[in-house]
């Protein structure tokens, strides 16, 4: 089932027709959003941020939550403190070093990265396995997006920066609760809760909040890569970067979905 965004949102978001782009109008909070359906174990939310807004403080944050968004009274302003004062709602800021716990002997905020991490084909959070190709920002083709692709991959730039895509998901554990990770640009951030209880279905949860103005549901796909997507990675990996796809002897329709477009 494709992921979405749920009919109940903040009073100042626009969901397009398909519901997988939301819009925040007006102001700079009722921008709250939840996904149309709970959410799998091991299954990622993964939105990207498309617009900005300049003159607000703060950025997108994201999270899970136990609350039905149809069974509540009323959508909450804010998801902090307003969501998470509810009870039952995980919901972190999403920041350079953000909120994480750290197992014993490790130190908060420490990541294990092995070289070359972000090379492998799939992002692997314990037992779960994510295809890593639609987990990356990526800039729009242009002169210097070769650069700008660089910088998305390996998280240079902010974390709230336009083209980043976030995700969030929940890792079951073997005494029955769950952790919940957020994913930025293909990298785990680690455990950012622990204990969720997970005898309620558990929806996401995507505030467009002050300075990230829309987000964009992002479709991933599990299981074997399509024949599309191996053609994809085969061509990627003879050429500099996107703008070199134009001079390829390819369909056109074939150019644009190696380059992203």
């Amino acid at each position: 089932m494709a992921a979405r965004f749920h009919r109940v949102h903040g009073a100042n978001v626009r969901l397009e027709a398909w519901g997988t782009r939301a819009t925040r109008v007006q102001s700079f909070a009722h921008g709250l959003c939840f996904s149309r359906e709970p959410l799998a174990p091991g299954e990622i939310f993964l939105v990207e941020i498309e617009e900005k807004e300049l003159g607000w403080c703060g950025h997108l944050r994201v999270g899970l939550t136990a609350h039905d968004p149809q069974r509540l009274p009323a959508v909450p302003e804010y998801s902090l403190p307003d969501l998470v004062g509810l009870g039952d709602s995980w919901v972190f800021a999403i920041t350079r070093n953000h909120n994480r716990v750290a197992p014993e002997g490790e130190e908060a905020g420490a990541l294990a990265r092995g070289p070359g991490f972000l090379c492998e084909p799939y992002l692997l959070i314990e037992h779960i396995r994510i295809p890593r190709d639609k987990l990356v920002g990526r800039s729009r083709p242009g002169r210097y997006s070769h650069l700008l692709d660089e910088l998305y991959r390996t998280n240079v730039l902010p974390p709230t920066a336009r083209r980043s895509r976030i995700g969030v998901l929940h890792v079951p554990r073997p005494d029955g609760t769950a952790d919940m990770h957020i994913v930025i640009n293909g990298e785990d951030m680690g455990a950012s809760a622990r204990g969720l209880p997970t005898a309620r279905p558990l929806y996401a949860v995507v505030d467009v909040f002050a300075s990230t103005k829309s987000v964009r549901v992002i479709q991933v796909d599990y299981g074997f890569p399509s024949l599309q997507t191996l053609c994809r990675q085969v061509i990627q990996k003879h050429v500099i970067h996107r703008l070199a796809i134009d001079g390829l002897d390819l369909p056109l329709v074939l150019k644009n979905f190696c380059k992203y477009e």
